[in-house]
């Protein structure tokens, strides 16, 4: 499937909220400032085959309208939006071409930016929480701790990190890599000022930890971006010998289907992931063979947990292969793929829907876990874990 299940943001309010919107949900959670870490195939993969595979009437009704406006010296993009919002496809979305190339920088792993963390503290103030090792940041001695009070000349004092993070990328002039930004900063007493050279970055939308005191190794998934499926079955391959894992999704708000699907290879010997539909024709998506079904294993979710990450979801709880502990997750089980319109730009639109191998819709209802959990969920998955031993059997 060479199609995107993209994250679960609705489709822009406005032109002026931009790819801000979009990543809103993963920016609150990791609040990492200067970068988009969310999954998309480079627009050399853009397919043929994508307009065919999205609903006829649909794509004819917005790439008429984009043409229309063109010819009459219109926005094509605010036009085919409004066309996308009647349609009342709900995860629609029009780029401009500008735009849809730096999405899929973002979502191939990579963004353009500083390389810092940021988060607002209650009292307004935007602090640094982490600075990318070898980064433009880092190189410039700006460490975690710091206050940022400005960028190019702009207080940030009060502003959403996602404004923030609009500011320190250069979205309003498509600033490229090698473009400056100028920081001012504080850190105690003293106060400067940094003009540093955006570079291009590589997201890290995937970590893994050990928990040595209880054999554990922690998976953390925060999106899936291109190469996150094998960085899930290698972690899995080089875990210790009868050490338990945690596939920690919470506040993943989705990706690429094909890397969800490799990440469930990691734990499944084959056999069905989910099943979905084209325009009525049905279609399935299966693990590869050879995928590890003994260790035991916790899916940790919550109500960030979206698409992609509930397809996953959805198939270790069905197929018996995970104990899933968390919250109720956010309950986006449709996908979209990318179309080109007469002007360049590209439309994102929806083009069906999946369901888990059961066949549970996901869809405006989410997964409910096997055990509720709220504060202290990772303690809770450890906890279980423990209880599970050594499987002797495939539960797959």
């Amino acid at each position: 499937m060479s199609g995107r299940d993209l994250f679960a943001q609705p489709r822009r309010a406005g032109r002026g909220a931009a790819l801000t919107l979009l990543f809103a949900s993963v920016l609150v959670a990791g609040a990492a400032t200067g970068s988009f870490p969310e999954p998309v195939e480079r627009r050399s993969a853009l397919p043929d085959t994508a307009r065919a595979a999205a609903p006829a009437g649909h794509h004819e009704d917005v790439a008429a309208a984009a043409a229309e406006a063109m010819a009459a010296g219109k926005s094509p993009v605010e036009a085919a939006e409004r066309a996308v919002s009647r349609s009342g496809d709900r995860w629609g979305a029009v780029y401009s071409p500008g735009e849809y190339e730096e999405l899929e920088e973002a979502l191939d792993g990579q963004y353009t930016g500083v390389g810092l963390w940021a988060r607002r503290e209650r009292d307004g103030r935007i602090e640094v929480t982490k600075v990318r090792s070898g980064s433009p940041a880092a190189v410039a001695g700006i460490r975690s701790g710091d206050r940022l009070r400005s960028v190019d000349g702009r207080a940030v004092d009060g502003r959403p990190v996602t404004e923030v993070v609009s500011l320190l990328r250069g979205d309003a002039q498509d600033a490229a890599a090698g473009t400056t930004v100028r920081l001012g900063l504080e850190r105690g007493t003293r106060a400067w000022s940094e003009t540093l050279r955006r570079a291009q970055l590589s997201t890290d939308s995937a970590t893994v930890r050990k928990v040595a005191d209880n054999n554990v190794t922690v998976i953390r998934v925060a999106a899936f971006t291109k190469g996150v499926g094998d960085v899930v079955r290698t972690a899995v391959r080089q875990a210790p010998s009868g050490a338990g894992i945690i596939l920690d999704l919470r506040g993943n708000s989705g990706g690429l289907v094909d890397e969800a699907v490799t990440a469930a290879s990691a734990f499944l010997d084959g056999g069905l992931v989910a099943t979905y539909d084209v325009n009525g024709e049905q279609r399935a998506l299966h693990a590869d063979p050879g995928g590890d079904t003994t260790r035991p294993l916790v899916a940790l979710v919550d109500g960030g947990t979206m698409s992609a990450a509930e397809l996953l979801t959805g198939a270790l709880q069905d197929r018996g292969r995970a104990v899933v502990v968390g919250s109720r997750t956010f309950g986006k089980g449709s996908v979209q793929m990318p179309s080109r319109l007469p002007d360049g730009s590209v439309a994102e639109l929806t083009v069906g829907h999946y369901r888990t191998p059961s066949g549970r819709g996901v869809d405006g209802v989410g997964l409910t876990p096997d055990l509720d959990a709220d504060q202290g969920a990772l303690e809770q998955a450890e906890t279980v874990l423990s209880g599970l031993g050594d499987p002797s059997s495939d539960p797959s």
